[in-house]
């Protein structure tokens, strides 16, 4: 049982480490890959199969490969194992909403609209077309108008038609 609620915990943990290597990374230093993500799509386009954004999910999947490993044959180290099921798991939650239903990369929706992922849809769609919060995506939390005055934040981007 420890291990499924070590795997449930990362899973959960993912969400609020997602959106600050969001925020801080991907709108940092990494926006040199990261523009490629929120490129206006024109009308009648499809979405790019890949972009130069997708380095990050490789890199973030070789960092999970590297703790499965390390987890499955290290001595004192097997908590990495439900750890890393729990992240893959955020993961693939992740790609299945962002990637595969409000971007249509794979087109297996066929243009049908679930209510329960348009909501994350139309929170998405506010971080294309403001450039600043929300950067969570299963739980994305909405910032005050006031918050984001203070903090000074701006577009940094052109924002995509979704």
């Amino acid at each position: 049982m420890r291990p499924v609620l070590i795997a449930l915990a990362a899973f959960v943990a993912m969400e609020p480490i997602t959106a600050l290597v969001h925020r801080a990374v991907m709108h940092g230093a990494g926006m040199v890959l990261h523009r490629s993500h929120h490129r206006r799509v024109k009308p009648g386009e499809s979405p790019r199969r890949l972009e130069a954004n997708d380095v990050f999910p490789v890199v973030f999947a070789a960092v999970v490969m590297l703790g499965l490993a390390v987890g499955f044959n290290v001595d004192g180290w097997s908590v990495l194992v439900p750890i890393g099921v729990g992240v893959t798991g955020y993961g693939a939650a992740y790609a299945l909403v962002h990637d595969v239903y409000i971007h249509q990369r794979l087109g297996w929706f066929g243009g049908r609209r679930l209510p329960v992922f348009e909501q994350l849809a139309a929170a998405h769609r506010r971080h294309h077309d403001e450039g600043g919060a929300p950067y969570g995506m299963l739980v994305p939390l909405p910032v005050r108008r006031a918050q984001v005055a203070r903090s000074g934040s701006r577009p940094s981007h052109e924002p995509v038609e979704s």
